[in-house]
């Protein structure tokens, strides 16, 4: 496309009158036998109409193919502008029509040998975008004349065009000996021809990251910097790219070509400042920092970055973007610049937030009481987005500068008391934080945030209420009622706001005990019986079991001191930033996402680093030592995935030591038997949670028997953690959990049923106690099992012992596989028999 679209540009230039848009206009019908016929006549002017008609029927998306034949026979032309016109065509539709194309395979050879050098070069160029491999073979001779070319634009040309052949037949190019060919351009006089061989090398490089092509060396490196001087624009954003890829040998050789790249700062085209910037970003790794050239280039590369905010607002979202990453590395560069980054108030959204993202990066002790006088005014204005932005900026800077804390606290109560719905929930979100980075500070606030309660309705900034009230129960009285107001509608909220809620109540219950019992039960009973979301259930299973068991550790886990927050949330992962360092100036450092991240394929994957600084001289680094040293010694055994989730749950994976006989182990396929029938885990471990009864009995109550141990079978892994492994290395005696009724006799006509599920000898079993409480005899009992989450179902006919007579009991075991039918239930555990 691009191609065309040079060409066509280049054919304006041979028009005499700028009339071609009335080619676009006709459309009249059996248009193609008329243009067969003008194709064919023997006056030049009407066969330059015809083929210019031809073109732009083409351009629009009608179907020309079939003139294929007549269109080539017009390439036997001395007309300049009718032979780009033909080529253009060809290009288009050589793929179609390979056989045809062919035809014009001679045509190419001669003009490739033309006396015009610009004739020279379009046969070369087109033969290279002519993608069908029969054609390929015959470009090879000509295009090996071109590289050697007495013209620079001739070679320039054939540089690009081996990079083309490289896509469509790279074993061709490598026989035919090109590479090195494209390499000895390097060394070419003209610079253009070496901007392009170092694209061309640059581009099949990229495709093969392990080749080694582009093999920088000082000799190269100097060669490059002298065509730097003296190339078009894009010959210059090739050359810097190329040495953005070098690593040089020491500090001196980084600062010579720091010397030579920085007057590329000046230029006018935006994408070469970048290229020159990325390069000098690089360098400055291996530059001392206390070198006086090293202060130097810090004050030179300001003046450039700001100049590129006074471009239109496109061009300065993505210098915003690449300010953004180079702020975070160094941000002394533009320390001094935040006026450059205040808000216009033309400026599209898009720039804006920008802008406010760096002057929080940006901001210091020096310069907050400028930041906070415009992060005031911009909390006013009527753009939604940007004030959220905003209020949430004035936070940020009094988390990062300490001094302005209290100044920033007292612009978010005079925010909140504007009574702005957006504008009050943003605050008490970041009020919130400030809470955590400056606890027993600024908690006077809390009376005037309570006052605004009803008006949040979104879930990050009623989830941030929550939070407050509960951290900060004990200094406001009325706690237990503001909860319970959240509690009323609990299912309609966020999982955000109810798990903070549930969090919330737990607290304010450690803290007053005898006022809030009953709404603790409460949220601890939505939580765990009447909610679907696993987090939320096994958050509210953990707490139950740790008030119920042990008050004392739930103070010191739920009431345990906060780590403050630090002050930068949002910055960018090192590693990450330092690869898109190496990629100022591209779609990855607007993106801020590697390469790899959004292009398909093996091109870009390749990541880049930026280079150690040598300010320790010649000593070993301490990377390097430490490798040694690690590689000296025996090499660690990684512990198994099952292991590790052993290790998580706190099991104990080791053999006992002791040498009395092994303790009874519970079995994970247990847990899970337990789980289906909605007893849960704390029933299976012997407290009376999970939905019994005894739920309202309070924490008092001592738990259960528990077993003696809990711990996993002596073979470890994952397997047995879940008990999936056919039962190797698993005691005779494992616990099994008690029976409990699953039908009761009311809802069966008299017939009860009490079971668990146990695993004898490897194999999963239903036991159970069928009761007969009617009066009559019951006889031919069957068993079907539903479609469920673990594919269970019976691995046998259920065989019972007929007649069962009144108040006679039996006892009945099923054997269980987990080969049967699987269908997601809801909730997940659902199992229906």
């Amino acid at each position: 496309m691009q191609e065309w679209a040079n060409q066509l540009c280049e054919n304006r230039q041979f028009g005499s009158k700028m009339t071609d848009s009335k080619y676009f206009t006709t459309t009249k019908k059996g248009e193609i036998f008329e243009l067969k016929a003008e194709l064919n006549s023997d006056k030049k002017e009407k066969k330059k109409e015809a083929v210019k008609k031809v073109i732009a029927s083409m351009t629009v998306g009608k179907d020309v193919s079939a003139l294929f034949p007549d269109v080539v026979n017009c390439m036997q032309t001395d007309n300049l502008e009718l032979k780009k016109l033909v080529y253009l065509y060809l290009m288009n539709y050589a793929k179609s029509q390979p056989d045809m194309a062919i035809m014009a395979v001679n045509t190419f050879v001669k003009d490739c040998e033309d006396p015009n050098p610009l004739i020279r070069a379009l046969a070369v160029r087109t033969m290279g975008c002519i993608r069908v491999d029969k054609i390929t073979e015959y470009l090879c001779e000509p295009l090996r004349k071109c590289l050697k070319d007495e013209d620079p634009y001739v070679r320039k040309t054939a540089a690009v065009c081996v990079a083309k052949l490289h896509d469509i037949n790279a074993q061709l190019v490598e026989d035919q000996g090109f590479l090195d060919t494209l390499k000895d351009l390097i060394s070419d006089s003209n610079p253009m021809v070496v901007a392009n061989a170092v694209a061309a090398l640059s581009e099949i490089a990229e495709s093969h990251p392990n080749s080694n092509l582009m093999d920088l060396n000082p000799q190269t490196i100097n060669k490059l910097l002298t065509a730097l001087n003296e190339c078009t624009e894009w010959g210059q954003i090739f050359i810097l790219d190329c040495l953005a890829n070098y690593t040089p040998r020491d500090d001196r050789e980084s600062q010579s070509i720091c010397e030579r790249v920085t007057p590329r700062l000046s230029h006018a085209n935006s994408a070469v400042v970048l290229s020159a910037v990325k390069v000098l970003m690089k360098f400055m790794e291996m530059l001392p920092k206390d070198l006086d050239y090293y202060g130097t280039l810090l004050k030179k590369l300001a003046p450039p970055l700001v100049t590129l905010l006074s471009a239109e607002p496109e061009l300065q979202y993505v210098a915003l973007r690449n300010i953004n990453l180079i702020v975070q590395r160094r941000p002394e560069i533009l320390k001094h610049e935040m006026k450059v980054f205040f808000v216009k108030y033309n400026d599209p959204i898009y720039v804006k937030l920008e802008k406010l993202d760096i002057m929080i990066r940006l901001a210091s002790q020096a310069n907050i009481a400028q930041v906070l006088a415009e992060l005031k005014e911009y909390a006013t204005e009527v753009d939604v987005d940007f004030v959220r932005k905003a209020v949430r900026a004035i936070g940020r800077c009094a988390i990062k500068v300490e001094q302005s804390a209290e100044r920033c606290v007292s612009t978010l109560l005079d925010l909140i008391q504007t009574k702005v719905n957006y504008v009050v929930q943003e605050a008490i979100v970041v009020i919130k934080d400030i809470f955590r980075k400056y606890p027993n500070k600024y908690e006077s606030v809390i009376a005037t945030l309570c006052e605004n309660l009803d008006s949040l309705d979104e879930p990050e900034a009623r989830a941030a209420m929550i939070w407050i009230v509960g951290e900060y129960a004990e200094r406001i009285d009325n706690a237990d009622e503001l909860l319970e107001s959240f509690l009323e509608g609990f299912h309609d909220e966020s999982t955000q706001v109810q798990l903070q809620l549930l969090t919330a109540i737990v607290k304010l219950f450690l803290k007053k005990p005898t006022e809030t019992q009953e709404l603790v039960q409460q949220v601890l009973s939505l939580a765990t019986q009447d909610s679907d979301n696993p987090d939320l259930r096994d958050r509210g299973y953990i707490y139950w079991r740790l008030l119920s068991t042990d008050p004392v550790a739930a103070k010191e886990v739920v009431l345990a001191e906060k780590p403050l927050i630090s002050e930068e949330t949002d910055l960018i992962e090192p590693t990450l930033l330092e690869e898109l360092i190496c990629h100022i100036g591209t779609l990855a450092s607007v993106y801020h996402k590697p390469p790899s991240a959004f292009v398909e394929g093996s091109r870009g994957v390749q990541h880049k680093r930026l280079p150690g600084s040598t300010e320790s001289g010649e000593s070993e680094s301490p990377d390097t030592a430490s490798a040694a040293a690690v590689s000296d010694a025996p090499p660690a055994v990684i512990p198994s995935q099952g292991d590790l989730l052993g290790d998580l749950l706190n099991l104990d994976l080791t053999p006992p030591t002791t040498t009395g006989p092994p303790p009874p182990t519970s079995s994970g396929m247990q847990m899970g038997a337990m789980d289906l029938l909605g007893g849960g885990l704390d029933s299976l471990l012997g407290g009376d949670l999970g939905g019994s009864p005894a739920i309202g009995a309070g924490f008092g109550a001592p738990p259960a028997a528990m077993p003696a141990s809990f711990s996993a079978p002596v073979s470890g892994g994952l397997d047995d953690l879940f008990d999936l492994g056919g039962g190797v290395g698993m005691p005779m005696g494992a616990y099994s959990a008690p029976k409990t009724v699953w039908l009761p006799a009311m809802k069966a006509k008299g017939l009860e049923i009490s079971g668990t599920f146990a695993r004898r000898s490897g194999v999963i079993q239903m036991e159970m106690t069928l009761t007969n409480k009617a009066m009559s005899v019951m006889t031919d009992f069957a068993i079907q099992f539903n479609r469920n989450s673990f594919g269970l179902a019976p691995a046998g006919p259920l065989q019972v012992l007929t007649p069962l007579n009144p108040n006679q009991s039996i006892e009945v075991t099923l054997p269980l596989n987990t080969v049967g039918p699987v269908m997601k239930m809801e909730p997940l555990n659902n199992l229906q028999v």
